[in-house]
């Protein structure tokens, strides 16, 4: 889903990349990841989920600052910030259930509501919550913070509906995926607002990439196909790595002409 900008644009470059096929692909692969690595760095190197926490909110941190402290679009700078996000998301919602018990109910709920919340005040500043308006930093404050919860609540659903709702990962993974293809299909064929389909599509990808990442990492025993976290989040990174490079080519190439 494309949205138009709107509006007068001010002097400063769009800090954020241009929505295309590649940027749902690279979305949902970093959703997945996020997943995966948060599991294998708490549960296979050992770091627990406490340093966990500690060390990804401290990368997450250093990655906000350089991202929001540069002018312009960056690709590797931005997509390293949306992989740390999501590795953080995930482990706000894990942080709640495992230390604090927390239900997955509750935390959905909670996040569902945050979300609004910053939208609400997010359009109420700027009159706009499109991300092709994102060149101020009170507006990438906002798209950041939106952005994180929308990891966190869908970490927490993809968990509600695959294990709180004993649907299964794979069950899961099409209910959400099913989901963004009707988004799609309102939004193309009923014309459906551009801004609305890409912020419901963009909560949907978490889900669905929770699920996806689970799937295929998880043991048989609990439903998933035994790929394990280390491999499974290594094939992601490289394909991540690969459309991110050819995202900085093109860029390059754009720039020189």
């Amino acid at each position: 889903m494309q949205e138009s900008a709107g509006g007068n644009i001010s002097n400063m470059l769009n800090k954020v990349p241009e929505v295309t096929f590649v940027f749902w692909i690279i979305k949902i692969m970093a959703t997945t990841v996020g997943e995966t690595a948060a599991d294998f760095l708490a549960g296979d190197l050992k770091l627990g989920l406490g340093g966990t926490s500690v060390l990804m909110a401290g990368l997450l941190l250093i990655s906000l600052f350089l991202q929001i402290r540069s002018k312009k679009y960056i690709p590797w700078l931005y997509w390293l910030t949306v992989v740390l996000v999501s590795i953080v998301g995930t482990l706000i919602s894990d942080n709640l259930v495992d230390n604090l018990g927390v239900t997955l109910q509750a935390i959905t709920m909670t996040f569902s509501l945050a979300l609004l919340f910053v939208f609400i005040a997010w359009y109420a500043s700027q009159q706009t919550l499109s991300i092709h308006a994102i060149h101020t930093t009170r507006r990438e404050m906002f798209y950041w913070a939106a952005i994180l919860i929308t990891f966190a609540l869908g970490t927490a659903a993809g968990d509600l509906a695959a294990e709180g709702l004993n649907l299964g990962y794979a069950t899961s993974a099409m209910i959400f995926g099913g989901l963004i293809g009707l988004v799609y299909f309102t939004y193309y064929v009923f014309k459906a607002n551009a801004i609305a389909a890409f912020w419901i599509a963009y909560i949907l990808t978490r889900p669905f990439g929770a699920s996806c990442g689970d799937l295929l990492s998880q043991p048989n025993a609990n439903g998933g196909l035994a790929l394990g976290t280390t491999g499974t989040s290594a094939v992601f990174l490289l394909i991540i790595l690969g459309l991110v490079g050819h995202l900085t080519l093109r860029q390059k190439v754009a720039a020189a002409r």
